[in-house]
């Protein structure tokens, strides 16, 4: 099982220049909320591949095979 891209790229978040202005602030708020939904969605895409692979090998165990 392969762990998908988006689940292993660091997160990118918004940053203010120098002197912000209040329009600066606004945008940055708002791309900052999309950017940590972003960043949550592929932690989750991370931990559900994780428990989806553990789970696939409790099975292989109880199914009688070996690890090589």
């Amino acid at each position: 099982m392969t762990l998908p891209e988006a689940a292993t790229r660091p997160c990118d978040l918004a940053t203010l220049p120098a002197e912000p202005t209040t329009g600066d602030l606004d945008v940055a708020y708002m791309r900052r909320g999309a950017q940590i939904a972003a960043c949550d969605g592929a932690r989750r895409l991370a931990v559900e591949t994780l428990l989806a692979e553990r789970a696939m090998q409790d099975a292989w165990i109880k199914a009688g095979a070996r690890p090589r």
